[in-house]
């Protein structure tokens, strides 16, 4: 027995298949999503850090690494855009002062409430493609992919 000829193309059957097409269909929405930011002066990862600092408050930046999956030196390019944008700021972590601590800004706020608004029909163009009920099922199927219930 052959193995598969690996390919991103629909209907390829190599056990790389499935990886292909996450890859693919992350490049899209990549895309698109760098899209709605562009006019904002940020780009997707810029975003990255502003979701985790939205989400966690002020985060170390050795845990940006980590929550963003990027490098030490990329999040220190990144940490220093938002800073020279006033989307974010360093301050000194009590106790530690070795660590420091990235915070969003009220502007920083204000451009993540925007991005929102400005990717909404970018979002739409996304999943234009797909019937009634399937961007919620592909949403569902990609959560459960991405979060298994083992915690892998």
């Amino acid at each position: 027995m052959t193995a598969s000829r690996v390919t991103d193309q629909p209907g390829d059957a190599s056990p790389f298949a499935l990886g292909l097409l996450l890859r693919r269909a992350h490049w899209r929405a990549a895309a698109v999503m760098e899209e709605a930011l562009r006019p904002l002066g940020i780009e997707l990862r810029h975003f990255a850090v502003l979701i985790v600092l939205v989400q966690r408050g002020p985060t170390a930046q050795r845990d940006l690494v980590t929550a963003t999956g990027s490098d030490k030196a990329g999040i220190m390019r990144v940490v220093d855009d938002l800073e020279r944008k006033g989307l974010a700021v360093r301050k000194s972590v009590p106790g530690d002062r070795r660590v420091r601590a990235v915070e969003i800004t009220p502007a920083g706020v204000e451009l993540f409430d925007a991005a929102h608004v400005a990717a909404e029909p970018l979002a739409e163009r996304l999943v234009a493609e797909l019937g009634d009920g399937e961007a919620e099922r592909l949403r569902e199927l990609l959560t459960r992919f991405a979060y298994p219930a083992g915690g892998e």
